[in-house]
């Protein structure tokens, strides 16, 4: 049997003594596409630092892949909330992109042949070969999103995870994003931070919501409350899913 691509058991997490998140227990498949959705200061952010190692759990584990989270983050590609950068500074797409593999550089600043290779395979990907060579700073917003993923999967990863990919960008630029994102999930698990549920509900085979702790949902379980932004408690009482079989 596969094991699972994330799987986080009683975890707690605390900023000083605030706890951020408790009791957190979370199953995710290989393969599935994931938004995780909640209150601004539920905890979000914060869930997503745990995963990727930067913050430590008080309690409580994270495997990835079967393996511990130490060893199966080499195995996770990340977007970022917001960059900010001077659209000024000189440097291309490409490079960009390259930076996703900057542990390969060597010790005079350049990159190996298949770095290249392999930057220039993660544009081919997110429909941006014919920008390898534009300025970074000026492409659109649905472009620059679209490079930064391509940044996140130069390596090739199995997971894929992003914070508000397509916030602050026009509704072009959102569409290209998550098409891309449909297209990426036939090769590798994904993880969404999204405030933008209307959307995506249709998109994503699960949902988490965060807010200190995490309710797993499927799509069909998300009432109309939660699609406008109105979290309440308790989030798995009947009333709230009219469309849940039970």
């Amino acid at each position: 049997m596969t094991a699972p691509a994330l799987w986080i058991e009683n975890l707690n997490f605390c900023y000083e003594a605030f706890p951020a998140l408790e009791n957190v227990n979370v199953k995710i498949e290989t393969g599935e596409f994931v938004g995780i959705f909640g209150p601004n200061g539920g905890g979000k952010t914060t869930l997503l630092k745990l995963i990727l190692g930067l913050l430590t759990p008080a309690q409580g584990k994270i495997h990835l892949f079967g393996l511990s989270s130490e060893e199966g983050r080499q195995w996770i590609g990340y977007v970022p909330q917001s960059i900010h950068f001077d659209r000024d500074f000189p440097i291309n797409v490409e490079e960009v992109v390259m930076m996703g593999a900057l542990r390969k550089m060597d010790w005079l600043g350049r990159y190996p042949l298949e770095v290249k290779s392999k930057a220039r395979a993660a544009l081919e990907k997110v429909g941006l070969s014919h920008k390898a060579k534009s300025s970074f700073g000026k492409l659109s917003g649905g472009e620059t999103q679209r490079a930064l993923i391509a940044r996140a999967i130069i390596d090739e990863p199995r997971m894929l995870i992003l914070d508000e990919p397509t916030a602050n960008i026009d509704v072009e630029g959102q569409k290209s994003v998550h098409e891309l994102l449909l297209q990426l999930n036939k090769t590798m698990t994904i993880l969404m931070v999204t405030h933008d549920l209307q959307t995506i509900v249709d998109k994503v085979g699960k949902l988490l919501c965060v807010q200190r702790s995490v309710t797993s949902l499927q799509a069909k379980e998300l009432c109309e409350h939660f699609a406008l932004g109105l979290y309440h408690a308790p989030l798995t009482s009947q009333p709230h899913f009219p469309f849940k079989n039970v």
